[in-house]
């Protein structure tokens, strides 16, 4: 049988960076209007400039909105550069073909695709308009940059979490290894608040500080590829 190349879905980073986020037209040129309370702001800025994120219109980005599970992974796929550039497919890709609770009609099925093709660790039955909690985010970023960023080994201190009891069985070690590198933080009682709904400001947030880290700490020589 012939092989033949699903042109609509080679796409690069750079070409999801047009598709939609939270379901609307996005645009990153103008300046959002509504940080000024956001302590991240200034990180948000920057993604925002790096093409990275985008808001809901051209000046408001809703930092307060909580993230879905389809919004998290489209944050993952544009931060990290993921795409099926290299991958050729019998037949065209369907976002229910890896997960049955998607849409292969809503505008995170390319998002959704690029994800599973990248095994980033996201469960099959993925609801992809849940709303992630804290602990989910920092979960499956946690799982997408040690999947594709090859950090450098480094030894663990547990640090001591005021909450550690609510967190969910699996979840914390990732949470530990976030906290270590600085991605994400405790609030000033020391608790994680894991089960909270995670923010579009406190996601872009440990985007940054992830991708701060990798830039800072690259893999040894020799580590850099798949």
């Amino acid at each position: 049988m012939k092989t033949t190349t699903f042109k609509r879905l080679t796409l690069s980073a750079a070409a999801v960076l047009t598709l939609t986020f939270a379901g609307q037209s996005l645009a990153a040129a103008a300046s959002f209007d509504d940080l000024n309370a956001t302590p991240a702001k200034d990180k948000i800025v920057q993604l925002q400039q790096q093409g990275v994120l985008h808001g809901v219109s051209d000046t408001k980005f809703l930092p307060d909105a909580p993230v879905t599970a389809a919004q998290g992974i489209q944050m993952f796929v544009n931060a990290f550069d993921l795409n099926i550039d290299l991958l050729r497919f019998f037949k065209a890709p369907l976002a229910t073909d890896y997960y049955a609770n998607a849409n292969n009609d809503a505008w995170y099925a390319d998002a959704l695709i690029i994800a599973a093709n990248n095994d980033i660790g996201l469960p099959s039955d993925l609801d992809p308009g849940k709303k992630w909690t804290r602990e989910e985010f920092t979960h499956q970023l946690i799982l997408t940059i040690e999947k594709h960023s090859n950090l450098p080994m480094i030894k663990i201190m547990p640090v001591v979490i005021a909450d550690n009891a609510e967190f969910t069985s699996g979840y914390d070690g990732s949470i530990q290894r976030a906290l270590v590198l600085g991605i994400a933080s405790l609030d000033s009682s020391g608790k994680f608040h894991p089960a909270r709904g995670i923010t579009r400001a406190e996601a872009a947030e440990m985007i940054y500080n992830a991708l701060e880290y990798i830039t800072a700490h690259p893999a040894p020589a020799g580590l850099t590829g798949e």
